[in-house]
């Protein structure tokens, strides 16, 4: 067990490698040693004109409220740690203009929190709807938003990385310049000035991907969503798909390293955590989407320990750190 890990025995259930905590994120940040964090990926609430059940703040107030959490972040990182931050944006107020709110929280966190831009990152959602009605689908004056901006903020110029832990499959036409490099392709220099040589040739297992991330929304039939609504849990609205916490984890950690979600919400990041092997800690203050997340770690639990152990979390009094076996097992 992460020696961090030993701070959070109150958490709501834990499995082998993690324990999803109920709480405010601010005090449960203060309970983790400076220094002790490798990654923390999170996806907060999101600065929108509507109010959402999850709380999320408005966009006059979102800055501060946001940047508060950062400063605690930065104390618990290790030097080679990172914070990833997943930010949607937003319109403004009767106006089809862009709200500037994500870019604020970027330039307050690096200028006043002392964090560094080690790239941002772009998820596209090809599954999202078309949005914000007004001005998308009835008056037609805007494209459909469907990308997020994911900060990748480090404590040190130089955090932890490996990008050939994320290596992509090659395109059809690497893969046939890789059969044969010499009758395909010829070293030349190009109008750019890069001078691409012979080694352009040599299969490294994969593409270096880009920081476009394509991952479609699409999560219908997981064994979440298939058991909250066989007994009732509480669903996250904003669920972020899994693949895109499992690209950071792999890209900026190794098996051992401490993740940390601040806003766990359906607790993902824990799941993707869990399957790759690393210690994790979720931090969620809704306590109804918090038991629900259990169900991320049951996909082969007979019926009967679901339910028992869904009538346990439902009893707060007995509801004290209940013991799941890694990886979808069963109730212990």
């Amino acid at each position: 067990m992460h020696p961090m890990l030993s701070r959070f025995e109150d958490s709501l259930y834990h499995t082998r490698l993690g324990r999803a905590v109920l709480g405010d994120s601010l005090e449960l940040i203060g309970r983790l040693e400076e220094g002790s964090v490798d990654l923390v990926v999170t996806s907060p609430p999101f600065a929108l004109l509507r109010k959402k059940e999850y709380g999320n703040k408005e966009q006059d107030e979102y800055t501060d409220w946001l940047c508060q959490f950062g400063s605690k972040v930065r104390h618990v990182l290790k030097d080679t740690g990172s914070f990833v931050l997943d930010l949607g944006g937003a319109y403004q107020k009767g106006m089809p203009v862009r709200s500037l709110h994500s870019y604020r929280v970027l330039l307050k966190l690096c200028d006043d929190e002392g964090f560094f831009l080690a790239e941002e990152f772009f998820w596209h959602n090809p599954a999202r709807l078309p949005c914000p009605i007004e001005w998308v689908n009835k008056r037609k004056l805007r494209a459909k938003d469907s990308v997020d901006t994911v900060w990748w903020l480090s404590k040190t110029p130089n955090p932890k990385a490996d990008v050939s832990n994320v290596l992509v499959p090659y395109s059809q036409r690497m893969r046939t310049l890789l059969k044969d490099a010499d009758s395909f392709y010829t070293p030349a220099k190009r109008p750019s000035g890069h001078d691409i040589g012979k080694g352009f040739g040599n299969d490294r297992g994969g593409a270096i991907p880009s920081n476009l991330l394509s991952i479609p929304n699409t999560e219908s039939n997981s064994p979440y969503m298939r058991l909250c609504k066989k007994f009732g849990g509480k669903r996250h609205p904003a669920r972020f798909p899994r693949a895109l916490p499992q690209f950071f984890i792999k890209f900026l950690t190794q098996p051992g390293d401490l993740v940390v979600d601040i806003f766990a919400g359906s607790n993902t990041t824990g799941e993707a955590a869990e399957i790759l092997g690393r210690p994790w800690l979720a931090f969620e203050i809704d306590a109804d989407y918090l038991r629900s997340s259990a169900f991320r770690f049951l996909d082969e639990v007979s019926e009967a320990n679901v339910a028992a152990l869904w009538e346990k979390l439902a009893d707060s009094d007995t509801a004290s750190s209940l013991e799941l076996t890694s990886g979808q097992a069963q109730l212990l």
